[in-house]
């Protein structure tokens, strides 16, 4: 037998707790054919405003109450359009990713609902992934059979003049509970190849627009290509195997993808839900 003496044994610590767990909750929900918003309830960096309703829908914008995500935040939001809504969520302003007190990645997680004949649009702000962060973000998206669904979503990798953050990303869609889209992406410092030709052959700005309409079941878009001359910006925009499309696209700059896919959304069909025409 061997016996230890406790009083030379190495000390274990548990790391303290960093960053900051916050879940920002939204519900949007039928009044007489217009969306009220029930639950607006923002915690830790989200404070959320309610903007002019356009018509029956609501608007929503989410605005940074201080800065996150920084390395160890586990940040949530999670929003939910229930039956006959039409729900805009929007940001003021750019979220930014920094380097933290911990080396622990900060998490990012956003979780959608929309019900039958509910519209949301998620179209907020890009994410700057700042030189020193390390961030996983993901969207978990669940689908009725009669939803539609505008999704936005841009990474700039880096501030001016300075290298990228790492970033992964986790992309998931289920439609009537079969799965739609599932992808999910690496960008920054320790992952392969993703500045090389086969992704994003050095630009620093990329993103994707993902419409989901039921329109498309019968009529969906054909593949489209968009861009500028080699080396500048292009996107591809392809139809799914489900009534939705997705496009891709990459660019020198924000500023740029976002004219991008601005143009690319604009030549997407749009149809007009059943009670709001």
């Amino acid at each position: 037998m061997t016996l230890t003496d406790e009083r030379n044994a190495p000390e274990v610590r548990e790391d303290p707790v960093v960053g900051v767990h916050a879940t920002a909750r939204i519900t949007a929900a039928d009044r007489g054919g217009v969306t009220t918003l029930p639950v607006l309830d923002g915690d830790g960096p989200f404070e959320l405003r309610r903007l002019r309703a356009r018509g029956t829908e609501a608007r929503v914008c989410i605005i940074g109450a201080m800065s996150a995500p920084l390395g160890g935040d586990r940040l949530r939001i999670e929003a939910t359009a229930q039956q006959g809504t039409a729900l805009h969520l929007t940001s003021a302003a750019a979220t930014l990713a920094l380097r933290g007190a911990t080396s622990a990645p900060a998490t990012y997680d956003v979780h959608l609902t929309v019900a039958d004949r509910a519209e949301l649009r998620w179209l907020p702000k890009p994410l700057i992934c700042a030189a020193g962060s390390n961030l996983r973000q993901s969207w978990t998206v669940d689908l009725a059979a009669t939803a539609r669904l505008v999704l936005r979503e841009e990474q700039i990798l880096g501030r001016t003049g300075e290298p990228s953050g790492h970033v992964a990303t986790r992309l998931t869609v289920r439609r009537a509970g079969r799965t739609l889209l599932a992808q999910e992406a690496e960008y920054g410092p320790g992952a392969p190849g993703w500045d090389g030709p086969a992704v994003l052959a050095g630009h620093r700005a990329t993103g994707q627009l993902l419409v989901v309409d039921p329109a498309f079941e019968n009529a969906p878009p054909p593949v489209q290509l968009f861009g500028d001359a080699p080396g500048d910006c292009h996107a591809v925009l392809t139809p799914l195997a489900g009534p939705a499309v997705l496009a891709t696209a990459v660019a020198p700059d924000g500023l740029r993808l976002r004219r991008l896919l601005d143009t690319v959304r604009a030549a997407v069909p749009r149809s007009v839900p059943a009670g709001r025409q």
